[in-house]
């Protein structure tokens, strides 16, 4: 179809052409979330060996940070799973949003993984203080830390910059609108590790050039609020995502607009979208057919609609078309009865 003014270039809810595994980016997702899996079990082992040896609760809350970023990652990977699992009776319009379900729990494993425990150990050591050991192995620790997370996240930035581009949209209003809460997880949970790691160095730091453990206790705390901030931005987005987000305002013009140049469609009385997963988008509308359409044109006219619907928006997987009488009809039915 030609290129069409009431298009949304800039909206990443929506999809040009479908990739070889069915969707734009399901494929690239789980490579990008098994690679952050990977280097985050690595990593986290690291971290807890060096945190031993010096003593930092900075690095012990790295640590912690980087099991429950395993951790998200692992959820992460059965929500990609489950959620291609193909319609069923039970399940009839799809597994799409058990990935919002599993998304919400690795979201809630950050806050109680990371953020908690963080917290807690960098108020402790504000407390009590503690024994600083060397730090050699947690500075090695951290240099190699920081690399893996670079690589990490240089995977998933590459994926959103491919879907950005695909879709003709700024990389960052991609990212805080994708429905792939998988692919938006692993970049901000990587963003917030390297920020993670620069306070941790900064504890480190602190506390080998004063002997004070305060420097390394406050950066602990630090690491704990980043987490909260992270857990609250992905379990906010897989909530709305849950709850039943629409396609946005543009998108929902352009589904209208389609509808009405189909044949005896005289006009779009409501309209219902829904986004039920990256690939996967529900439209549901009442419709006020051409009073002399016959029963024939009106079945047609569905179905050259979700013909239509499905060429434009390829992520459509749903049109459901409800034949309603328009405010012309309502008015002379009730004149009608009013007469008898």
């Amino acid at each position: 179809m030609s290129a069409d003014p009431t298009k949304n270039p800039e909206d990443p809810a929506r999809t040009d052409e479908p990739g070889e595994d069915g969707g734009t980016g399901g494929g690239e997702s789980t490579v990008t979330v098994v690679v952050a899996a990977a280097a985050n079990l690595g990593i986290a082992v690291a971290k807890a060996v060096a945190g031993l040896i010096s003593g930092s609760s900075a690095m012990l809350s790295e640590a912690a940070h980087s099991v429950a970023d395993t951790v998200t990652e692992v959820m992460l990977l059965t929500a990609l799973k489950r959620s291609e699992k193909p319609a069923d009776e039970e399940h009839p319009l799809g597994y799409g949003p058990e990935r919002y379900i599993w998304a919400m729990l690795a979201s809630i494993a950050t806050f109680v993984g990371g953020a908690v425990f963080s917290v807690y150990d960098g108020v402790h050591t504000l407390v009590r203080g503690e024994e600083l050991g060397d730090p050699l192995v947690s500075y090695i620790v951290l240099a190699v830390a920081f690399l893996l997370e670079g690589y990490s996240l240089r995977t998933g930035v590459k994926q959103v910059r491919r879907e950005a581009a695909r879709l003709h949209s700024p990389a960052t209003h991609y990212l805080r609108h994708t429905p792939d809460t998988a692919v938006k997880a692993v970049v901000m949970e990587d963003s917030a590790a390297l920020v993670g790691l620069v306070l941790a160095a900064g504890g480190l730091l602190g506390g080998q050039l004063t002997g004070s453990g305060v420097w390394d206790g406050v950066a602990s705390v630090l690491i704990g609020v980043l987490l909260v901030y992270v857990a609250w931005v992905l379990g906010r987005s897989n909530a709305q995502l849950l709850i039943g987000r629409p396609l946005p305002e543009a998108m929902r013009a352009g589904v209208r607009a389609e509808l009405l140049t189909v044949p005896n469609i005289v006009e779009v009385l409501e309209l219902t979208t829904l986004i039920q997963g990256p690939t996967e988008l529900l439209i549901a509308a009442k419709i006020d057919f051409r009073d002399l359409a016959s029963a024939a044109d009106v079945e047609w006219a569905c179905e050259r609609a979700e013909r239509q619907l499905r060429e434009r928006f390829p992520s459509v997987k749903r049109v459901y078309l409800d034949p309603t009488p328009g405010a012309a009809q309502r008015r002379e039915r009730e004149r009608g009865a009013s007469a008898e």
